[in-house]
């Protein structure tokens, strides 16, 4: 762990947080589950401007814990688009830490890197034909488009859904 002191990067954050009491573990640092709650708000902030649109966390691919968080830090987190798929997008999220307001410190606490994915109102994953158009233009979600009855969005494309008595839907 190094506590070498960086500067903030050169742009607006895109979450800002102050933890508190409530928010400590039985050390006393804060829960890495707040952190990692956090973390996501601010990749799905990332996320939704993006997509224009609603979208759901489908993996966290990446999670690093650099630098315990204490009470009082001043939290920035920064998020960006770091790959764009036809149905999902991948956010680098980065964390720093303003410590000890008297003798400033700033320090890099966490980084992460997760997946989201465009959804319909009703939480379904959009497939089909782009759904993530350029930094600058992104296009409007289609929301209509839904995986076939009987079949879910997976990793890699639509695979069936399996039930204990066998397949479920067209046969």
């Amino acid at each position: 762990m190094s506590n070498q002191p960086v500067r903030l990067p050169d742009k607006q954050p895109t979450l800002r947080l102050m933890p508190m009491p409530a928010d400590v573990n039985h050390a006393g640092d804060i829960f890495g589950g707040w952190i990692m709650a956090n973390v996501d708000l601010a990749g799905g902030i990332c996320a939704i401007r993006r997509a224009r649109g609603r979208v759901a966390t489908i993996a966290v691919n990446e999670f690093l814990f650099k630098q315990p968080v204490s009470v009082g830090d001043v939290l920035s987190f920064y998020a960006e688009v770091v790959k764009v798929g036809r149905t999902s997008m991948t956010i680098t999220v980065e964390v720093y830490a303003e410590r000890h307001p008297s003798n400033p410190l700033v320090v890099k606490v966490t980084e992460a890197q997760l997946t989201y994915v465009a959804v319909d109102a009703d939480v379904h994953a959009l497939v089909g034909e782009q759904r993530f158009g350029p930094d600058e233009d992104p296009v409007p979600i289609d929301i209509a488009a839904r995986p076939p009855a009987g079949q879910r969005l997976e990793r890699g494309g639509i695979a069936e859904r399996r039930t204990r008595g066998g397949m479920r839907g067209n046969g």
